[in-house]
This record gives structure tokens, C-alpha cells and sequence, in this order.
């Protein structure tokens, strides 16, 4: 165990109940922050962005505000870190953000809202439809929203089998993310599911309890599972995004020039991950071809049906757990059938 994760882990654990750092204790360390990534190894594209906006606060504060980074699991799973996020345990996070807080937070993960990475990017940008959705939503559940970290459309990895119709995923079992609505999408698509926290999925994958993975760009399961699976579809059922976040109690603590730092700092690494995610997309897919995994795309026409499909089956049950205003703006809002 590193010193780093101790120095954390004795940091949290030393306070009790839901609140793991009290006020009088975070403002007695203001100068350092504590970044984390729920998924991204040191090195990894996600981990370079922690690096890149730790360096950024660090000069831009001249040496003020100080930066402690913490890879994926090195504090917990997927929702034990954003637990800790919304509990004020850490101060800032690139996360792929869980539902459980507020189901409103499934607008990035609803099924097909685009086709197509221009439609994607104005949407997501700053100032586009889904940008502003997402900013109110994080705020309710006390989350100072910075933007989205966009990586591209995801698709179904697996072994041996692989689908290419909704007839053909049957019997087919893939995990997803823990998240409201991955598993109703896949299922609508098809697949048995299994929801399982991305740092057991190798394990999932190595057991036999799933035979592929759908949560994600192609950049994943090929750089974490290229060992065991060998096929991919590109069904593009989700634009993936993390999200950068802040926990609002620890951004409000800060002088406002050094939020100021943060926030510019923050606009600068999803500035540039806009103009890296979709060449860093193209370059894996060509990459794993190379490397013997297969890639499948799937003709127009299959990828509309799959779309309406979802829209069918899902966005009903999105309506319930989001609320017909938000579903009416998506509507209005997303790629016309």
C-alpha cells in the first residue's frame, strides 16, 4: 500500500458517519486538493488528464494550491469514490458519474440522443443542450459541474460470439455500468446483463459470469482485455463521457482567484480532450484491428432500428426517473429517425 493512499485513507476514515472531512479540517489544508479518477491507470488517457489539470492548478496558483492525485482504484470502486465526492472525502474527480444521488444524472447515458460525432460535440460542448442540462443537475446534488471529458460512441465487446441484430444477442451475456439506464439499454438491444463495477470486470470477464463488455469506447477493452475478448461491435448506444466535477463546498471554500485557477484549468483539459477524443477513437479501432481483435460496424439502416428500439423501450422509463421536462428537451432535441 503507497504512502500516498495511507496518508488518504487515514485523511477519511479519522472522521466519522457520511461526512468524511468536517469544514474546520479542509480549511485547515485549503492549499491541497485531492483529485481522483474512478476509471484510468497512471498513464492511461484519463490518468494524463488528471496529471495535465494537477500541473495546471499548481502553476497557475504559483505553488498556492497543491494537488494530490489518485488513480483508479487506489481509493475505492466507481461509486465508493463518488460517494466521496459528494461527502466533500475529495475535492475534485473525472468520473463516468453514478446514478444513485439523483437518477438525473442518467441523461448522459441515455440511448442514441446522437449518431454522429458533430451532432455529439455541439451537444456536449459548453453552451450546447446537454451541457446545459447537465450543469443544473450536478449542481442539486452539490457539484460544482466544470463539463463534460468526451471519449466517443461505445459498443459491445466480447469472446467468440458477437451480434450484429438485435436476434442475435440472444443468450449473449455483457456486462455494463452500474448505472440507470445501461442495463435496460442492452437488454432492450437483446443481451442477457450483469451490472458490475468497472474494477471487477476483468475478473467477470476471466470467470465466465459475462461473455463481453458494453459499457464503453473501444480504447478500454482493448488496452484492459484484449487477452480474452476478441470481437467488437461498434453499436454506439451511448457518446461516452466522463465528467468534471467538484465538490461545491470545496470549490466555495477557495478564494475566488483560486477558483478561478480551477475552473480555468478544468476548461483547458475538456478544451483539448474535444480535439483529442475523436482521432485518440479512430486511432484504437485501427489499432486493435492490428492487433487481431475484429471490429464490426453496423450498416445505417440496423443502426436506426437499434436507436428506435431503445428509444421505444427506454426513454419511457427514463420519463419516470427524470421527469417530462428533461425527456421533452432530449426529444427536441435529439437526431431525428
Amino acid at each position: 500500500m503507497t504512502a500516498k493512499y495511507l496518508r488518504a485513507f487515514a485523511t477519511i476514515t479519522a472522521m466519522s458517519g457520511a461526512l468524511f472531512l468536517a469544514g474546520a479540517s479542509l480549511a485547515a489544508e485549503a492549499a491541497t486538493l485531492r483529485l481522483v479518477t474512478d476509471s484510468g491507470t497512471q498513464g492511461s488517457p484519463a490518468g494524463d488528464t488528471l496529471d495535465e489539470w494537477s500541473r495546471l492548478i499548481e502553476e497557475k496558483s504559483n505553488g498556492e494550491l497543491a494537488v494530490e492525485v489518485y488513480y483508479q482504484n487506489e481509493l475505492g470502486g466507481q461509486q465508493e469514490v463518488f460517494d466521496l465526492l459528494v461527502a466533500g472525502g475529495i475535492d475534485m474527480m473525472l468520473s463516468w458519474p453514478m446514478t444513485s444521488y439523483d437518477k438525473r444524472i442518467g441523461v448522459i447515458y441515455t440511448p442514441y440522443m446522437t449518431l454522429s460525432w458533430d451532432e455529439a460535440i455541439e451537444a456536449y460542448s459548453p453552451g450546447g443542450w446537454v451541457n446545459e442540462l447537465l450543469g443544473d443537475v450536478f449542481a442539486d446534488i452539490g457539484l460544482k459541474f466544470f463539463g463534460p471529458w468526451p471519449e466517443g460512441f461505445n459498443g459491445v465487446a466480447s469472446r467468440g460470439q458477437y451480434a450484429l441484430d438485435i436476434e442475435s444477442a440472444e443468450g449473449l451475456a455483457v456486462r455494463t455500468m452500474t448505472v440507470f439506464p445501461a442495463p435496460q439499454t442492452m437488454q432492450a438491444l437483446g443481451y442477457q446483463t450483469a451490472a458490475i463495477d468497472w474494477g471487477e470486470v476483468y475478473t467477470a470477464l476471466q470467470t465466465g459470469v459475462v461473455d463481453g463488455e458494453a459499457g464503453n469506447v473501444i480504447y478500454w477493452p482493448y488496452e484492459y482485455f484484449r487477452d480474452t475478448l476478441d470481437h467488437y461491435v461498434h453499436t454506439k448506444h451511448f457518446f461516452m463521457t466522463g465528467i468534471l466535477t467538484m465538490n461545491m463546498d470545496s470549490y466555495e471554500r477557495l478564494s475566488e482567484a483560486h477558483q478561478q485557477v480551477v475552473s480555468e484549468a478544468a476548461q483547458m483539459v475538456m478544451k483539448q480532450q474535444f480535439v483529442d477524443a475523436r482521432e485518440r477513437d479512430e486511432y484504437y479501432i485501427a489499432k486493435a484491428q492490428e492487433d487481431g481483435m475484429e471490429y464490426h460496424t453496423l450498416p445505417e439502416e440496423t443502426l436506426r432500428d437499434f436507436a428506435r428500439r431503445a428509444r421505444e423501450q427506454v426513454w419511457p422509463l427514463m420519463e419516470e426517473e427524470l421527469g417530462s421536462e428533461i425527456m421533452d428537451t432530449i426529444r427536441t432535441n435529439a437526431t431525428p429517425l
